[in-house]
């Protein structure tokens, strides 16, 4: 496992940071989250993303959301990806792969980018 993974898995709810208008971030903080957004900046993983999320029971196996237009290595090495940045928690039953969103990883993303006053 990644450093920034091991952060991001170490770190208790959210496993991000404050908002962006709260206070400075600190290097922590700015490189977890940073690693976050350079996952979720490519297109396929950000498809690979929103396919686990908005799955039933928030869960998905591999072999529902593979068909985004890339090989399956390629899948595999996108998952690998997002699991690194603290993005997708993963469980192997079988001969199959599930994926899950990290707990409060949605929230915790949307929080470091709203406005507060």
């Amino acid at each position: 496992m990644s450093k920034l993974a091991q952060m991001a898995a170490a770190a208790s709810a959210p496993p991000c940071c404050p908002s962006l208008t709260d206070r400075e971030l600190t290097d922590e903080e700015a490189e977890v989250t940073a690693a976050m957004f350079k996952a979720l900046g490519d297109p396929v993983r950000l498809r690979l993303f929103s396919k686990v999320a908005s799955h039933p029971d928030r869960e998905a196996c591999v072999c529902d959301i593979a068909d985004v237009g890339v090989s399956q290595p390629t899948v595999s090495h996108h998952l690998k990806k997002l699991r690194e940045a603290g993005l997708l928690l993963s469980e192997r039953r079988g001969t199959w792969v599930y994926y899950r969103v990290a707990p409060a990883v949605l929230s915790a993303l949307s929080g470091f980018l709203a406005a507060r006053d």
